[in-house]
């Protein structure tokens, strides 16, 4: 099947995956930081007290994550989706009338758990099972919608914070999750592979079975994957969380930063689309070891930048190593445990990342209370990863000769 052709065939189900990718991006960070200032400001918290309670919401939706992800696997993606973007719709309406700090916790519990948990993770996992040949580029089309959201909402609702009060800003986040189900329920009116026809043509994993979700839990790739999973989470997390305080370090205004952002969503995009093709062309294997070289560079760069050059080839460093996980991760989980539980498997992974995010945010703003800086921070997150990069290496050659071919011509 050509490339185009497959677009063709499958643009309503693809554009589905995009759809639930662009939605989840009102409980990404990206854009809950963005209103860090303003939160801070109205509550009175300090850097380190608003990363705990950032911290405090995420691990919970980690917690849940674990359970609910696997209801990917049971329902409907018609179904699944329409709850969880209402229940978006609840989670913006909840930050933007709250009035109780000791609330915030649960408030950024929903919009985590809503967006970047269960509107992400059922985005991409229909793309895994829905697709195999092609899984790759699947994955990498439905991600635009990340990469959709990482351009236009930060950038917008900066600008229009200088007109209308962050709540009410918060509102239009509820009314845009809002419009997001009626067109998710078009597009997904029939879904390309029922429940009931899915064990024929799913993937098989390692040893030609599939595998469970405590199977997986058991085997030693997934703790593999583990601090790669968890350490991008974390501090490409703090990077975006921070933006504030990282344009103060720097000497920038944070709107001279943002205006950055489709720089490194461009590259995260190109990365993706990059990684889709080559994924389905030599394998995930041969590629995922290498994956998170690029951003221990890039916390090099934003560690001895002086000033926007050198921050821009930070963000072309991170881009590639956002646009490859986004592609690969994913796909890896398919090959190397099949795709009949892959809802329920990749919630653990998901409920990983979701934790990372937690991490990320509270270690680093803890940090910076007692007086270590963002600077000596990200020089020792760069040694981080290039650790990581060293173990993927050796465990995934481990691995290589007994991971499945895709077979399925779709």
């Amino acid at each position: 099947m050509g490339f185009a052709r497959f677009l063709i065939d499958n643009a309503r189900w693809l554009a589905a995956g995009a759809l639930l990718t662009f939605m989840s991006g009102f409980g990404q960070t990206f854009f809950i930081s963005i209103f860090a200032g303003e939160i801070r400001a109205e509550f009175g918290l300090s850097h380190g007290e608003w990363g705990a309670i950032y911290a405090m919401g995420t691990t919970a939706s980690a917690v849940v994550m674990v359970w609910a992800g696997a209801l990917a696997d049971r329902f409907r993606a018609r179904t699944l989706g329409t709850v969880i973007l209402f229940g978006s719709v609840i989670a913006c309406l909840f930050m933007a009338a709250n009035p109780y700090a000791a609330l915030l916790p649960l408030a950024i519990f929903a919009l985590r758990f809503t967006g970047q948990g269960m509107s992400s993770h059922l985005g991409i996992v229909i793309m895994s099972r829905w697709f195999s040949k092609m899984r790759g580029r699947a994955i990498a089309i439905a991600s635009f919608g990340f990469s959709t959201a990482e351009i236009i909402l930060p950038i917008s609702f900066v600008l229009l914070m200088g007109w209308l009060d962050w709540r009410l800003l918060w509102v239009a986040a509820a009314v845009m999750a809002a419009l997001g189900i009626p067109a998710l329920r078009q597009l997904l009116k029939s879904e390309r592979s029922p429940n009931e026809l899915a064990e024929t043509t799913v993937t098989l994993g390692l040893d030609q079975r599939h595998w469970t979700r405590g199977e997986a839990l058991r085997h030693w790739v997934f703790w593999l994957m583990f601090p790669a999973i968890v350490g991008l989470s974390a501090f490409g997390t703090a990077f975006f969380f921070h933006q504030v305080h990282f344009a103060e370090v720097k000497a920038l205004s944070h709107l001279s930063l943002v205006a950055s952002f489709p720089f490194f969503t461009a590259v995260t995009v190109a990365s993706m689309t990059c990684f889709g093709w080559a994924l389905d062309r030599f394998g995930v294997t041969r590629i995922l070891p290498f994956y998170e070289l690029p951003i221990a560079l890039a916390f090099i760069c934003f560690a001895l930048a002086s000033g926007l050059p050198m921050i821009w080839l930070g963000l072309l460093f991170f881009g590639v190593t956002a646009g490859a996980s986004t592609t690969l991760v994913p796909a890896f989980w398919a090959e190397v445990y099949g795709t009949k539980h892959i809802g329920a498997i990749k919630a653990l992974a998901a409920a990983a990342m979701v934790f990372g995010s937690a991490i990320g945010p509270g270690l680093t703003g803890g940090l910076i209370d007692l007086g270590i800086g963002l600077e000596t921070q990200y020089l020792g997150i760069a040694v981080f990863f290039a650790c990581v990069t060293a173990a993927l290496f050796v465990g995934i050659r481990k691995l290589r000769d007994h991971i499945q071919s895709p077979v399925d011509p779709t």
